[in-house]
């Protein structure tokens, strides 16, 4: 069975010869530089230069040497965003850190020390909200810019002619994220009463976004794409950040603009999303929204225990990710920890299809390679399905 059979058994609720795996076809399922170089270097691989998925994030895109090495069923295509777009030569020397400044009006910082940026100054943050065209006047970006999909194409044909399922991602952050980014945390919470009419009008220019930035990439390479992926962080390790009847009644509406858009411009696509925390109060609704696969499964956050998961939600999507826990076991356990948490999740999430294996959210800097390595023996001993 190769990759394509692989994956699409297990998105259709099949069982496959084995438990398909995926490693950095997204900025939500990678691995951050540090990690990679340190992988490379314990399997006896010189370092690399990194091709950055996204830079802010400090996420790389393995070599075909490491991804065919480790079975890697499925390929990302990265569309030019402001992750991932000349990030480094924009970048401005302030001392202690550098500064980036990007297409959407947010500044970013990274510290010299650091691993990662950070956002520090949001361009709507201190303005008047309640002016009445403060969204219509804005300099928002040029979502469909055709330079953003350069290459793209080309790219997943030759995926897709190794027998390799292609995902590709969106333009942002999600709705209620990028609410946050423009508007600043507090402000975004508050928005909804002092403001209702521009936030509104915020949340919809946002999503209007998405649908420009999905209507040139679908027509651009629309047929040759598997698996999109949009998303939003709702959750918290114990509830979630907002109550799910404010997500339902501000950005629920827009989100399934989006994604009604996408099913409809191309029915062919699975569509996944991606939310931190615990979200399940919500999950009816990404269902009710079209959602197929859902990501990071964060199986140690308060209401995502995978048993119930697997049961309450597990014929109408498909769990990507939930192999094991990164926030604890997999940079701070030992080898054996971490086979352990494998075979428990896997025990639990794989009967009957319907799950892909990943790590929840992406490998930081912290986590040594042997952990890797576990975690990897682990999926290749347990990850068999019996009719194999």
């Amino acid at each position: 069975m190769n990759s394509r059979e692989r994956i699409f058994k297990a998105l259709n609720h099949e069982e496959p010869d084995r438990v398909p795996y995926d490693l950095a076809s997204s900025t939500w399922t990678g691995i951050t530089n540090t990690a990679y170089q340190n992988l490379r270097k314990f399997l006896g691989m010189e370092p690399e230069e990194p091709v950055w998925s996204d830079v802010i994030q400090q996420i790389v895109i393995p070599s075909e040497e490491i991804l065919d090495r480790m079975n890697v069923d499925v390929r990302g295509v990265f569309p030019l965003t402001s992750h991932n777009w000349d990030v480094w030569a924009k970048l401005k020397d302030k001392g202690d850190f550098w500064e980036y400044f990007d297409e959407w009006g947010f500044t970013h910082r990274f510290p010299k020390n650091g691993f990662w940026f950070s956002l520090v100054k949001s361009p709507m943050g201190e303005s008047d909200f309640s002016e009445s065209d403060i969204v219509e006047k804005y300099p928002w970006p040029n979502a469909g810019d055709k330079q953003r999909f350069a290459g793209l194409r080309k790219k997943a044909i030759e995926y897709r002619n190794s027998d390799k399922v292609v995902f590709t991602k969106g333009l942002c952050a999600g709705l209620f994220e990028m609410h946050q980014r423009v508007r600043g945390m507090e402000n975004a919470m508050l928005d909804a009463f002092m403001f209702p009419e521009n936030s509104d009008k915020l949340i919809g220019k946002l999503a209007d976004l998405k649908i420009e930035f999905w209507d040139a990439l679908l027509d651009e390479a629309g047929d040759v794409v598997d698996i999109i992926g949009e998303g939003d962080d709702y959750g918290t390790q114990q509830s979630q950040l907002i109550d799910p009847e404010h997500f339902r009644a501000y950005y629920k509406p827009h989100f399934m603009r989006v994604l009604d858009f996408i099913k409809k411009k191309s029915p062919h696509l699975k569509i996944m999303f991606h939310s931190c925390g615990n979200v399940r109060p919500i999950l009816p609704d990404l269902i009710e929204m079209g959602v197929d696969i859902l990501n990071p499964v964060h199986v140690r956050a308060n209401g995502m225990e995978p048993v119930q998961l697997k049961k309450d939600f597990g014929k109408d999507l498909v769990f990507w990710g939930g192999g094991v826990d990164t926030q604890n076991v997999l940079p701070n356990g030992t080898p054996q920890n971490v086979k352990d948490d494998v075979k428990r999740n896997i025990e639990v999430l794989a009967p009957g299809g319907g799950f892909v294996f990943n790590t929840v959210h992406n490998i930081q800097a912290e986590v040594p390679p042997e952990n890797i390595m576990a975690m990897w023996e682990a999926l290749q001993e347990f990850g068999k399905y019996s009719n194999a």
